[in-house]
């Protein structure tokens, strides 16, 4: 279990001494300069230093997609796909942005409401299907846009060990048609000199490169 912390209240260092007087052990991760593996908990929602808001539970790669996206102060972002939050959380923590955060499912979108909240943090959520924008887009361009794009998340079957059973290979073509599906429609968001993040927790290339290569082949 990796956990990151939230810098605008305390500094990796303080959050780790701090778990350490509530039970529970933590070690640094080797990529993300504010991640924490969880070795030993009395359980993670129980902690005091989790009901402040000082940390929320994110894998250690999906806390470097903020550093790739480094959005500066004053900038709007639009984070797609944002549920359940920990992407939203960290662009918000990292910089002084304006973020919109959509996702087409509102029970999911609740929860990025939630960890806001507990995070401190705020941003204007909307509920949306991102690959048909015309149905909430103001029309203003976003400076970043994170097309965290839904997939078959192959990459994370260490958490979620059904998904070797639930997934089947006709799956893939469906998910790579959404996925170049959303990337074509927020493509048209980006202000002139923006920059687009487009990621998957899949580890297969008719998801990743070949989704992009497609979509390079068709956009000047």
């Amino acid at each position: 279990l990796v956990i990151r912390t939230n810098t605008l209240k305390a500094t990796r260092d303080e959050l780790k001494a701090s778990l350490v007087t509530q039970g529970a052990q933590a070690i640094e991760t080797s990529y993300s300069s504010v991640g924490l593996e969880i070795t030993a908990s009395p359980g993670i929602r129980t902690l005091d230093a989790y009901q402040r808001g000082f940390f929320m539970v994110q894998d250690e790669a999906a806390q470097l997609v903020s550093l790739m996206l480094a959005p500066a102060p004053g900038e709007t972002v639009l984070d797609a796909c944002a549920a359940p939050g920990g992407k939203t959380a960290q662009i918000l923590e990292r910089s002084a942005a304006e973020v919109v955060a959509v996702d087409k499912d509102e029970t999911r979108l609740q929860l990025v409401e939630e960890n806001l909240h507990r995070l401190g943090l705020s941003a204007k959520l909307i509920v949306g299907d991102a690959a048909k924008p015309e149905g909430w887009w103001d029309g203003k361009p976003f400076q970043r846009i994170l097309a965290d794009v839904p997939c078959s998340a192959s990459g994370v079957v260490r958490r979620h060990p059904d998904i070797k059973w639930l997934r089947r290979r006709p799956d893939i073509d469906g998910f790579a048609a959404q996925q170049l599906g959303i990337l074509r429609a927020l493509w048209r968001l980006l202000a002139q000199g923006g920059k687009l993040l487009y990621a998957t927790c899949s580890v297969f290339q008719q998801e990743n490169e070949r989704v992009v290569a497609v979509f390079l082949a068709h956009q000047p």
